[in-house]
């Protein structure tokens, strides 16, 4: 995750009732804009309001819905007045597309969420690729493989930039029929394939991919992959799509999902703040209805080589920020947050820390292994049947979700939090080893509860 880019409870939100919300039965017709640039928004309701409640009101105050989810009370909805927020209460609606367009001229401190540190496109040299899969041994994957590579019942959810489904390592695994797009912020199953980005491919190799003619083995290849498309083609992940592709996971019965980004176009989202308010409980709500339905959600901590708990500035938006800011979605309840480390089993020069679960290998130019074993980056599936290394926790979370599949597959109908308190309970310790890390040897701020551990999965 870099420059490419927790049961559920109504909750009191400014503007929303304890009901629904009430719109005058004989409101006038407003005079809304016809022509300018339309942009989609998040908007908070009560959970179980119906949808003629929120139709009533949208058209009321200029907007359109895009999709509603009554069970956790958030509409997309699409407007093309610049008030629309003020009309609906800037509490309770939120646009990510509008707020980049109004910073347009400050762009350029303004990054997308999904990417790799550092990517190598180019074809791994040699047939046999096993011996460059260092980050797999580093986590005893191909011990682990011989005993369980994962039960087909289970399915991950790579919310990311779409899978290649022709690829020969992910060919087998990919199920089309659980895949879809969220771009919108409304599921399309017919745009979940990738269309310029192959992190998610990428993403998706590492945690099940198998090239028996190349040596590729990821691992947990034996569970399904659903590709939910959360990320545009300019890289950005916006709030309604997250809040898509997790309602979508619930729904579809995904015992894990993989999430190598974070939510666009600030890095912190603050609870309290104007707008920000409602993105962070749209978001909230979506994350805690799929953990209550089953589904442990894995995130990457970040590439910005900062403590997540000590940051006053958020370095992608002007606006400071406390206590009630946070990174989404890997700082709700309930989400497996996962650190990066090199090859040398150190923290990567680039992986933020301070509120982590687990690490894994994520890569570091600056830790290489020796001669014929790699690059420091990961190695795994690229567009054009290829293989190519990247760094960052993009690449360190999926070994996360790799592991938490395995132990779905082994604990059938195993709930969230018990996947959790298996994954760090397995996971081998590692100790602060920098003046910046602190905490103990089992649970510190670089490493979390430690290394995740394929093996020890399956046993």
């Amino acid at each position: 995750m870099s420059r490419l880019r927790r049961l559920l409870v109504p909750v009191a939100v400014a503007g929303v009732t304890a009901g629904v919300v009430a719109v005058p039965a004989a409101a006038a017709t407003p005079s809304c804009d016809t022509t300018s640039t339309p942009y989609s928004y998040v908007v908070l309701y009560q959970p179980g309001d119906p949808q003629r409640v929120v139709d009533t009101e949208l058209a009321a105050k200029c907007g359109t819905r895009v999709a509603y989810y009554p069970e956790i009370g958030v509409a997309v909805a699409s407007s093309r007045n610049a008030d629309f927020a003020d009309r609906i209460g800037v509490k309770r609606a939120y646009s990510g597309g509008k707020d980049i367009a109004a910073k347009a001229a400050a762009r350029s401190g303004m990054r997308s969420a999904v990417g790799a540190l550092e990517q190598t496109q180019t074809l791994a040299a040699g047939n046999d690729l096993s011996a460059q899969q260092w980050d797999m041994r580093a986590i005893h994957a191909p011990e682990a493989n011989k005993i369980d590579q994962g039960s087909g019942s289970v399915t991950v959810g790579v919310l990311d930039s779409g899978i290649d489904p022709a690829h020969p390592a992910l060919a087998k695994a990919v199920d089309p029929r659980s895949s879809t797009g969220c771009i919108t912020g409304a599921p399309d199953p017919t745009a979940w394939k990738p269309t310029n980005s192959d992190h998610g491919t990428h993403v998706a190799g590492t945690i099940a991919g198998k090239d028996a003619a190349r040596g590729f083995t990821g691992i947990a290849p034996g569970v399904r992959l659903a590709s939910v498309k959360v990320v545009n083609d300019d890289g950005y992940i916006f709030p309604e799509s997250a809040v898509c592709g997790f309602v979508w996971a619930a729904q579809h019965g995904f015992q894990v999902t993989n999430n190598s980004y974070y939510i666009d176009p600030g890095m912190f989202y603050c609870r309290n703040e104007s707008g920000d308010a409602a993105a962070y409980e749209a978001v909230r709500r979506a994350v805690t209805y799929s953990t209550q339905r089953g589904t442990l959600n894995v995130a990457a901590a970040g590439n910005s080589a900062f403590d997540v708990t000590k940051q006053t500035k958020d370095p992608n938006r002007p606006h400071r920020i406390d206590s009630t800011c946070s990174i989404l979605p890997g700082a709700i309840d309930g989400v497996v947050t996962v650190s990066a480390i090199g090859y040398a089993g150190t923290k990567s020069s680039y992986s933020n820390y301070g509120a982590v679960t687990v690490t894994a290998p994520g890569g570091d130019s600056g830790q290489r292994p020796p001669s014929g074993q790699g690059e420091g980056c990961t190695l795994s599936t690229v567009f054009n049947g290829g293989y190519g290394t990247m760094c960052g926790t993009s690449m360190a979370s999926p070994h996360a979700a790799g592991v938490a599949a395995l132990l779905a597959s082994k604990h059938r109908n195993a709930p969230p939090q018990a996947l959790t308190a298996l994954l760090t309970a397995q996971a081998d310790p590692i100790s602060c080893d920098a003046s910046a890390c602190v905490g103990p040897k089992q649970n510190n701020s670089y490493y979390g509860h430690g290394l995740v551990d394929a093996l020890d999965a399956v046993h």
